[in-house]
């Protein structure tokens, strides 16, 4: 698991890459990425080197979504797998989140 992420000058773009396993051991490190920025930024997620995700992960994308003003939120979760597409169809996410 390693999770990295990029803010642009400014704070109104942050980028966050997830490779690997994205589960309850990343909490720490996805939490911190964000939790200084603007909640009015752009977030954009990119899982093109996600394998896995569980239900704890999907409740940090929550926490964030939160974080990020809920509703108006703009957050965007790019280069899922098959499988990750699957779980987020099966949670409704693609309702509250922008997946491409």
């Amino acid at each position: 698991m390693a999770i990295s992420g990029n803010v642009s000058d400014g704070g109104d773009s942050v980028l966050i890459n997830i490779s690997g396993r994205f589960d309850f051991n990343a909490h720490h490190d996805f939490r911190n990425i964000y939790r200084n920025e603007k909640s009015s930024a752009t977030y954009t997620i990119d899982m093109s080197g996600t394998e896995y995700i569980d239900s704890s992960a999907l409740g940090m994308l929550l926490l964030l979504r939160e974080h990020a003003g809920n509703e108006s939120a703009k957050i965007t979760i790019n280069g899922c797998n098959d499988d990750i597409k699957k779980i987020f169809a099966i949670s409704n996410f693609e309702k509250l989140f922008t997946i491409t």
